[in-house]
């Protein structure tokens, strides 16, 4: 193989179905079984993540954890343990930080790294991702996929391809071969919706997205077809970034179908409060200010925000103060919703504010880190 070809090389690391795989190493009765980790069946919990025998049932994240049981009746529930995940995350991170200082965790089981110059000298990429995954493996019993490309955004698709324990490698010369037959839903940030508006345009392919011009695409989408035209030739020049100090943290979801119940909505934000939370605790960040935001189904968009006496960090917060929110200052109920979205902002190192003992939700998160 040709090694000067790597002008720039990334490595995507995606855990395998991270959160019940520790489960299942640490307990190895549920080997072969469909586990799901999230919240009460019998209650409002959400999946995190599912085991892929469960997935075979059609169980994925985000999925109403009633539903997951309905699909499958014989799947062991078992409830998240952010703690020891995150132990095991800090692992692989140590794991990582052995083959290159350029590391840019995305979620608690996900990563960049590049490796164009990295800590053992060795040019070949491909080696260095095989030699991840063999050291991952031998260290927490997990395995990884990984994607190797000449940027974040190719590698990140590479990953998802070949799943579990995967390695699938884009070469500098093969970037147009590899994308032409890819479904446009593989490109990320196209969701349910720009994926019906590409379909009703003809384009299936990301090959097919190649053959438009960029003023067609921003005629059509706005900014959106600018991102769309560079990303259908694979284009992307984002930097693996090692630190950044967010001005906030947040969570935000765009539904396959809009929503018109108001519990429904209110199920979305306790589980978007859920995943704010988890940020803002890992990263020991407390918040005075909460904002919820809101996309109708005519693309409106609003944003509503309160800000507490004490700061929080708490998922019972942030979801009793986005549901007064949803109820008081938004048109939910009259008007269907698209995405709903929680943040936190106004950072301050006071106490956090304090819940009622009794008060208790469905814990939730995905994939974040």
């Amino acid at each position: 193989m040709n090694t000067e070809m790597w002008k720039r090389a990334i490595i995507h690391i995606d855990m395998d179905a991270f959160f019940a795989a520790v489960e299942i190493r640490d307990s190895p009765a549920l080997r072969g079984k469909p586990v799901v980790v999230g919240g009460n069946p019998d209650g409002r919990g959400v999946v995190s993540t599912a085991s892929y025998e469960a997935r075979k049932f059609g169980i994925h994240s985000a999925m109403p954890a009633a539903e997951a049981k309905r699909l499958c009746p014989a799947a062991i529930f078992l409830r998240p343990n952010f703690s020891k995940y995150s132990q095991v995350s800090d692992e692989i991170r140590s794991i990582l930080s052995k083959y290159t200082d350029l590391i840019e965790p995305t979620s608690i089981d996900e990563a960049y790294l590049d490796v164009t110059e990295n800590r053992l000298k060795i040019d070949d990429p491909i080696l260095l991702a095989k030699m991840i995954q063999q050291n991952i493996f031998a260290a927490t019993r997990l395995t990884a996929s990984c994607g190797v490309a000449p940027n974040k955004y190719l590698a990140k698709i590479a990953s998802d391809l070949k799943k579990p324990n995967g390695l699938t490698i884009v070469y500098p010369n093969q970037v147009k071969e590899f994308l032409e037959n890819l479904p446009v839903r593989k490109i990320p940030g196209v969701g349910p919706v720009s994926e019906k508006e590409l379909h009703k345009l003809g384009i299936k392919t990301v090959g097919e997205l190649a053959l438009k011009s960029s003023e067609e695409l921003i005629r059509l989408f706005g900014k959106w077809g600018s991102a769309l035209y560079e990303r259908a030739r694979g284009i992307d020049r984002s930097p693996v970034i090692t630190e950044w100090d967010p001005k906030q943290v947040g969570s935000e979801e765009t539904f396959e179908r809009d929503l018109v119940s108001i519990p429904k909505m209110e199920e979305k934000l306790r589980e978007l409060s859920e995943e704010v939370s988890f940020y803002l605790k890992r990263d020991q960040f407390q918040a005075k200010t909460v904002t919820l935001k809101v996309k109708y189904s005519d693309f409106t968009v609003i944003t509503r925000s309160r800000t507490l006496d004490q700061s929080f960090d708490l998922a019972e917060v942030m979801s009793r103060e986005t549901i007064k929110l949803l109820r008081e200052k938004t048109e939910a109920g009259h008007r269907s919703v698209r995405l709903l979205g929680v943040s936190a902002s106004n950072f301050t190192s006071e106490p956090t504010a304090e819940i009622p003992k009794q008060t208790e939700f469905d814990l939730f998160t995905q994939r974040t880190f």
